[in-house]
């Protein structure tokens, strides 16, 4: 696996690649607007990272599943804003508007949600410092572990799209939406592949 070193040539190289991308957005059509960030940072030794965390079992909605941080939008927020919002509440990183590179497809959800993927480029050195009522750990995946041979489909609904989940040891598989939210940053903003996985299903546990 090739290490990616979080420096400012992998900033210019996410920024120019989303610049590029012509995303697709979905109406809402009764679903509510949600927003999560997709934050790349270092991780303890320099490597570009992504921020998951583990929802606290507690929650209402999704608990103990794998999520990038990021909920509900409020009314007449931005996408972005939205992002920002949460991502500061749930693992308590408070970053600048112009740290947000851009914009991934939007995924609607079984769960009734049109999700916006914002990414954004994290602050060196900073701490997350996760809320316990939303988040049960926190973890920095490697960016360089988002591989396309890391793929798992299987079967979904009859007559459907599979279902779309990452293979990620020893985590074992990470289920879409997160999954292929993250396959959507690797191919489309670290390298430049205009990759579609909104049509992609979910696990049935992640209906509800």
């Amino acid at each position: 696996m090739t290490e990616l070193p979080f420096d400012e040539a992998l900033r210019a190289r996410l920024t120019a690649h989303l610049a590029g991308f012509a995303r697709q957005s979905v109406p809402a059509e009764g679903k509510r607007a949600a927003a999560v960030a997709v934050v790349v940072m270092p991780d303890a030794e320099d490597r570009a990272a992504v921020v998951l965390t583990i929802r606290a079992a507690g929650l209402r909605r999704h608990g103990g599943q794998w999520a990038c941080p990021g909920g509900r939008s409020e009314p007449g927020e931005t996408a972005e804003a939205a992002a920002l919002r949460e991502l500061e509440e749930e693992v308590g990183l408070a970053v600048a508007q112009e740290q947000v590179l851009g914009r991934l497809d939007d995924y609607a959800t079984r769960s009734g949600f049109v999700i916006t993927p914002v990414v954004v480029w994290g602050t060196a050195g900073a701490a997350l410092r996760p809320d316990p009522n939303e988040v049960a750990s926190v973890e920095l995946l490697p960016l360089a572990e988002l591989t396309p041979d890391r793929v798992v489909l299987q079967p979904g609904p009859p007559g459907g799209a599979p279902v779309f989940a990452l293979s990620l040891p020893p985590r074992g598989l990470l289920y879409a939406p997160t999954a292929a939210i993250l396959h959507q940053l690797a191919e489309v903003a670290l390298h430049g592949r205009a990759t579609r996985v909104a049509h992609f299903e979910q696990p049935r546990f992640a209906w509800r």
